[in-house]
């Protein structure tokens, strides 16, 4: 085999016997590391400590991957202003948070003849956005509905790593200024950690108006 000592150095190929030599010398653990190779690879090294490591780099990874959400609003086309302003929010909140927004306008009896209204109130929610978010689907009739999907500007790791160093910036406030009242803390903390969940739980959201 090819034995690879503790520190990453090459001991060159040695039989298995003069490996596990080796290994009690160092009260490390012989690791069998590239099977496939020939000859095979083995490394001396702590077998508890590398699983160990191995398990937390997986667990970093898995908190750090960005997934793909998508969601929904539902809206009518004669929704009054004070419904759209709530609805606009919503988008506004999903698109600072990376995830793409599927916009669904639903018509109802002879609302259905006029598909313009759908039409002209996606646009015009889209245009409200433009700063945060973009066109991905243009506007189509589907049945009785009529969908639009926007796309964030900003990535899902970016507003990952801005949602967590938000989180950790209301935490310090909260600790350095002691005359701010306790209920208020908490409930500053508790928002941040609804917010961070909220950009990470790969979960689809509707609301309908």
């Amino acid at each position: 085999m090819r034995l690879v000592g503790p520190s990453g150095e090459q001991v060159g190929i040695v039989p298995l016997a003069k490996a596990l030599e080796l290994a009690q010398e160092y009260d490390l653990d012989l690791v069998e590391v590239a099977a496939s190779a020939r000859p095979p690879v083995c490394k001396l090294m702590d077998y508890g400590k590398f699983k160990y490591e191995s398990a937390m780099k997986a667990r970093e990874a898995r908190k750090n991957q960005a997934h793909t959400v998508i969601k929904e609003m539902k809206l009518r086309p004669k929704i009054d202003p004070h419904d759209y302003d709530t609805k606009k929010g919503h988008v506004v909140r999903f698109l600072k948070q990376g995830d793409k927004v599927k916009i669904t306008i639903m018509f109802r009896g002879r609302e259905q003849s006029r598909p313009e209204l759908g039409y002209r109130l996606l646009q015009r929610l889209a245009e409200d956005v433009q700063d945060l978010g973009f066109i991905e689907s243009n506007p189509k009739q589907d049945g009785r509905n009529m969908i639009m999907v926007l796309g964030p500007h900003k990535k899902k790791t970016e507003a990952m790593a801005e949602a967590r160093q938000a989180q950790e910036a209301r935490k310090a406030e909260a600790k350095a200024n002691p005359g701010k009242s306790q209920n208020a803390a908490e409930s500053d903390l508790a928002d941040d950690d609804l917010a961070e969940e909220s950009v990470e739980a790969p979960a689809e959201a509707t609301a309908e108006a």
